[in-house]
């Protein structure tokens, strides 16, 4: 016979301008279980445990806890219900000691004084529970992201939590430091605490879990009970779905080779040495899940980051990217995944954004060249199909489509050898992202490189020409494109080496 549920959610519906995150989802934990919530990038995960923990409001569903139903409308009621949530990104004040963060907000006092004496015994209660042999005098700043992960374990059972969400706790954690929190979880277990547990590596669910609940696409997708969790079952269960028939790639016989790395080490992964080579006429999807060090390669390749080690040649020539502007001149140009905060001036005109790329280019005698400049403007807006009123409307008031494809038309302005696109149809209606698989077709046709970001598995599969699959930082294995399926880059994409087809 099953334990009673501690919380139960029923029914959870969420829906965003224009995407429906989460379709009727229900699940339960039991007290004491550890639970694992699975599903690939954008199937729901975060937007349920953020409705869970109060971060976000759902349309419609309901919570209960311990058979009662509940209003979670804010962080303070899930916290007073026994419900924390521990971000991926930790939520610490590094500046503060570890005492100070376990009581943040919540400081006992003494005669109208933070009572530090009191914080300090208590706090060595919560750091005992989780194996942290610190004190609580320590600043947070001196801290490894391991020990930092123990401190706000401890911080949540200082507010007497019944269910503990770890969202990939492990992502920036050693080796060492994952297996040293592994055995604070099943001590936390024992103890009664029920715990919510998602990561994409797939190694720690099987290790950890008393069950599995899968997401796919903001629904549910079924579970798994403990004798079955296996990682070729996990996968499975995350995949499956069919191509959408928008996708229409017809691949090109590949030309020389354009873009070769060899040795290069990035800063998110120095560990990691990277090799590759992109050819003219080709389209090269790269795969992988969330911290897997994709959008990291692309703007080391682009400048933005210094590589740490290795070397980039462009047709035969080595180049050395030290910033934008010499990976600019060397013909490579990176559309970002957040087009708003990276790729356009919101409050500047269309005409404006769209010929920014090349001001340098056009420069009379230091000057603008407004003609070359209206010229651009005209030819982008109509290859690029831009829905606006008129060239100098301003950027902010255009749909998410067309300021991405103003964003991709001021690169296209520098007519570029290497085209870098991280999440290129991200947030845009399904017709704007017909456009722009179009217009890949097409340069890839007139011979650019392009090698692009995603995290659709159908705009991966539908639109590649071969892919590169990367987990923690190292690319695993590459698939061509009669090897392509959802499983096999899933595979590959959780640390599965042994799926790498020869």
């Amino acid at each position: 016979m099953s334990k009673p549920a501690i919380l139960e959610a029923r029914g959870i519906s969420k829906s965003f301008p224009g995407v429906r995150a989460l379709h009727e989802v229900s699940f339960s934990v039991e007290k004491g279980e550890i639970l694992a919530l699975l599903g690939e990038n954008g199937a729901g995960k975060s937007t349920l445990m953020k409705i869970l923990a109060g971060v976000q409001e759902m349309d419609c569903g309901e919570i209960r806890i311990t058979g009662a139903t509940v209003s979670v409308s804010s962080v303070d009621e899930a916290l007073e219900l026994g419900i924390a949530l521990i971000h991926q990104e930790l939520n610490l004040a590094t500046n503060l000691s570890v005492g100070a963060n376990i009581f943040l907000g919540r400081e006992a006092t003494k005669f109208g004084l933070i009572d530090e004496a009191f914080i300090g015994g208590e706090s060595r209660r919560f750091l005992e529970m989780v194996g942290l042999e610190v004190e609580p005098e320590t600043l947070v700043e001196d801290l490894s992201m391991g020990r930092r992960q123990l401190v706000e374990i401890a911080k949540a059972l200082s507010i007497d939590t019944k269910v503990l969400i770890m969202d990939e706790p492990t992502s920036s954690l050693s080796q060492n430091e994952s297996e040293r929190l592994f055995e604070v979880v099943k001590d936390l277990s024992r103890k009664g605490v029920s715990i919510i547990y998602i990561s994409h590596r797939l190694g720690e669910v099987v290790e950890l879990a008393d069950r599995v609940v899968i997401l796919r696409d903001g629904e549910n997708a079924g579970e798994i009970a403990k004798s079955e969790i296996t990682h070729d079952r996990m996968v499975s269960m995350m995949v499956g779905r069919e191509l959408s028939q928008f996708y229409s790639h017809d691949p090109q016989e590949p030309g020389e080779s354009i873009l070769r790395v060899t040795g290069l080490r990035t800063s998110a992964h120095p560990e990691c040495s990277l090799d590759f080579s992109i050819r003219s006429k080709e389209i090269v999807g790269l795969a992988g899940l969330v911290g897997a060090g994709r959008t990291n390669v692309l703007e080391t390749l682009f400048g933005i980051t210094p590589a740490l080690g290795g070397t980039v040649q462009i047709s035969g020539k080595e180049v050395e990217l030290r910033n934008p502007m010499v990976a600019i001149q060397s013909g490579i140009t990176l559309i970002p995944e957040d087009r708003k905060s990276q790729g356009l001036i919101l409050d500047m005109g269309v005409d404006g954004n769209l010929s920014l790329a090349a001001l340098r280019r056009d420069q009379k005698k230091g000057f603008r060249n407004v003609a070359a400049e209206k010229e651009i403007a005209e030819k982008m807006i109509g290859r690029m199909q831009i829905k606006t009123p008129s060239s100098d409307q301003i950027v902010r008031f255009l749909s998410g489509g067309n300021q991405q494809k103003v964003v991709i038309g001021k690169w296209l302005a520098l007519q570029p050898r290497v085209l870098l696109l991280d999440e290129p149809t991200r947030g845009i209606d399904v017709g704007a992202k017909q456009e722009i698989y179009t217009l890949m077709e097409e340069l890839s046709a007139q011979g650019v490189a392009i090698l692009f970001v995603s995290s659709e598995m159908e705009e991966i599969l539908g639109m590649s020409d071969r892919v590169m699959v990367m987990h923690e930082g190292g690319i695993t294995g590459e698939l061509d494109r009669d090897e392509l399926s959802e499983e096999a880059v899933m595979q590959l994409a959780t640390g599965n080496l042994s799926a790498q087809v020869a």
